[in-house]
This record gives structure tokens, sequence and C-alpha cells, in this order.
């Protein structure tokens, strides 16, 4: 009985632990942490290689260029400049990302896609959009809007979303991520554009498609709009 009881009690300890268990990154233990990739110019800390403090400098911490509209010469006409750990050093452990979107008029779209791994807010700075989101299983509900200069939208991590420019003027959008590495997963590209191609039968049940619309779109080009 006692094995049992103590079962339980690890059970509800857990329980309450996982309670408290947040959506983003975790906190870092200290100052910062700037990523890199020398092991020989680097120092452990919290188990990760982080370049030495006393090295560090303001270029880690700033990125210029943001201001520069992105090329959006693609099918999609779309571009999404997306500054993670990766371009910016300085946010490594932060938990934190940033992102500019270019639309072009009448129609650029930030196509249907998720971030598995942080939950976003949008702010239009020109032009208008078409956005929303959709729930999960089993709603499947439509949260949508159009925005205007100066207006917010939240993103729910993991939930598909999207941004569609409906004015007649290039749009451009900041988005805030909650991870300093949210990921994306554009819906299209991962279904049609696999690697390798995903067997046409499950795609045609899936979708109630003909099957030689599904191959035909299986050997199309996929933009990546980060690209």
């Amino acid at each position: 009985m006692m094995k049992v009881a103590n079962l339980l009690v690890a059970f509800a300890l857990l329980a309450l632990a996982s309670s408290f268990v947040t959506a983003h990154d975790p906190g870092p233990l200290q100052d910062f942490c700037v990523g890199i990739n020398d092991a020989d110019a680097a120092v452990v800390v919290n188990g990760k290689f982080c370049k030495n403090p006393s090295f560090a400098t303001i270029e880690d911490f700033t990125y210029s260029g943001l201001n520069v509209p992105g090329n959006t010469s693609n099918q999609l006409r779309v571009h999404v400049n997306l500054i993670t750990a990766d371009v910016m050093p300085g946010l490594n452990t932060l938990g934190i990302s940033l992102a500019r979107i270019d639309l072009e008029p009448n129609g650029g779209l930030n196509p249907p896609h998720y971030h598995p791994r942080g939950s976003e807010v949008l702010l239009v700075l020109e032009g208008t959009l078409y956005a929303g989101f959709v729930t999960s299983n089993p709603d499947h509900r439509l949260y949508s809007k159009i925005l205007k200069q100066g207006d917010l939208i939240v993103y729910p991590t993991g939930l598909i979303h999207f941004q569609f420019n409906v004015g007649k003027t290039p749009a451009v959008a900041i988005a805030a991520f909650t991870s300093q590495n949210p990921g994306v997963n554009t819906v299209s590209n991962a279904i049609f554009g696999a690697n390798w191609p995903i067997n046409p039968e499950v795609l045609v049940t899936a979708f109630h498609m003909d099957r030689k619309l599904v191959e035909d779109l299986q050997t199309q080009d996929w933009v990546n709009p980060t690209e």
C-alpha cells in the first residue's frame, strides 16, 4: 500500500508541476548567452555554447535592415524576413524573435502556415490585410478580420493562420514570436511539396481531389516566403 501511495503522490506532484509549464522557451539563468558555433571561442553556460561575455559586442544585440522591403517577385508575391538567433546571436535563450512581412498589392499572400514552437502577434504598419486563424479539431472555427495600419492580431501557438493583402497598395507587417526559433510549416508546401512525395492516394482520399490534380500539384515548385 505504501508503494501505491507514493506513486499517487508522485503523479500528483507531476500534475502540479505541469500546470506551471509555459508555452514559450525557458528563461535564461544568466544575463545573456550570445550564440556561437566555435567551441574554442565559447564558454558553456547551462549546457550551451555561448560566446564568452567578455568578448560580446553591441553588434551581437542589434540588427540593421528591417526597414528594407523584401523581394516579393515570386508566385505568392510575399517575402518574410525572419530575425532569429541565427541572424541576431544576442536573441539566443531570450525566447523571442521578429519578422518583417512584405506583401504586394491586390493579392500578396503569406499562405496558411503554423508555428509549432511559438505564439505570434502581428502589427500592420502599412496597407490593408485580411488576416485570420483556424482553431484545431473538431471545430475548425475561423477567426478573421480586415486589419489596417496600427491594427494587431495574435495567433496562438500551433494554429494555422494567414495574411492576404486586399488593398491596392503594398502592405508591411511586423510579427513578434514567443520563441527564439518558432519554426514555420507552410501547409501547401508540406502536403504537396513533401520530399519524398506523399503517396497520391493519401491526398486523393484526404482532400477529395482528382488524382491527376494531386499529381500535377506535386510536380509544382512551392514558394518558401522566407527565401
